[in-house]
C-alpha cells in the first residue's frame, strides 16, 4: 500500500514516524515555516552534529532533546532511534546543512525506517547541490550527482567513469582538494566548462564560471573557504 504523509500546513506530528528535515545551508531565513513547527513538535532530533544543530534550535528558539547521529556511531544509533519510534516517538533527522541524506549517513536510518514500516516523510528545503545546479547555467533537466570523489582508491577510476558522461555533472569537494580535482578533471575530461560555487546562500558566497584551467589558475592564487560545489559540463553541452 502507498505510504501517505503529511502535506498540509496544518498537519500533527505523527507517532512512529521519521522525518527527514532540511535545514539552512548558511542563510538561517532559507528554514521553511514547517521546518520550524515539526522540529517544534517532535519528540526527538537526531542530528549530524548536535552543537551545530544546537545553534539552530537556539536561534528559533526551540527546546527539544538531541542526539548525535553521524558516520562513526549511525550502526549504534540506527536500532535505537527505531526502538524509540515503536513505542511511539516521532523522530526528525537533521543534517548540519541541508537535505539529510545526501553525502551524510542519514541514508542508513532512512533506510532502516522504511523497511521497518514506519511512517518517513520528507520536510524539503534547501540543498547545496540543487542551489549550485540551477546557478552553473549548465542544463539542469538532467544531471548526475557524484558526491564525495574518493580520497585515494577508486578516485581516477571515478573519473574516468564521467569521461563520456553527456548530463552535467555535480561533484561536492572540500576547499583543501578543489586545486587537486580541477588538475584531474582537466587532464581526464578535458578543459570542460564548470562551475565552481562556495559559501552558497552564505555573506561571500561566490560562483567562479569558465574553463577549468581558468578557474584553476584563480583558485591556486587564492584557495577558498567552506564547502564546494563543482558542477561540470557533460559531453552534451553545446555552448550558446
Amino acid at each position: 500500500m502507498p505510504e501517505t504523509g503529511g502535506s498540509e500546513e496544518g498537519e500533527r506530528v505523527r507517532p512512529r514516524t521519521l522525518y527527514i528535515v532540511s535545514t539552512p545551508i548558511g542563510n538561517l531565513g532559507d528554514i521553511t515555516r514547517r521546518a520550524v513547527r515539526l522540529l517544534g513538535e517532535v519528540d526527538l532530533i537526531a542530528a549530524e552534529d548536535t552543537r551545530t544543530t544546537g545553534v539552530l534550535l537556539n536561534h528559533l528558539g526551540i527546546r527539544k532533546p538531541l542526539v548525535s547521529y553521524y558516520s562513526r556511531n549511525e550502526a549504534r544509533r540506527t536500532p535505537q532511534l527505531l526502538d524509540r519510534m515503536k513505542g511511539g516517538a516521532s523522530v526528525a533527522v537533521v543534517t548540519d546543512a541541508g537535505t539529510p541524506g545526501i553525502s551524510d549517513p542519514a541514508y542508513r536510518l532512512i533506510r532502516e525506517a522504511v523497511r521497518g514500516g514506519f511512517t518517513v516523510i520528507p520536510v524539503p528545503g534547501a540543498s547545496a547541490l540543487l542551489a549550485a545546479l540551477v546557478a552553473s547555467g549548465f542544463p539542469a533537466d538532467r544531471f548526475v550527482f557524484e558526491g564525495f570523489l574518493p580520497l585515494k582508491k577508486g578516485r581516477r577510476t571515478r573519473w574516468e567513469r564521467l569521461k563520456e558522461e553527456e548530463r552535467t555533472i555535480v561533484v561536492y569537494e572540500s576547499p583543501q582538494r578543489i586545486v587537486r580535482a580541477l588538475e584531474e578533471l582537466v587532464e581526464i575530461l578535458g578543459d570542460r566548462r564548470v562551475a565552481v560555487a562556495r559559501e552558497l546562500t552564505k555573506k561571500f558566497e561566490e560562483v567562479l564560471r569558465g574553463r577549468a584551467s581558468e578557474v584553476l589558475k584563480h583558485l591556486r592564487e587564492k584557495l577558498p573557504r567552506g564547502e564546494i560545489v563543482l558542477v561540470i559540463a557533460g559531453t552534451g553541452y553545446r555552448e550558446p
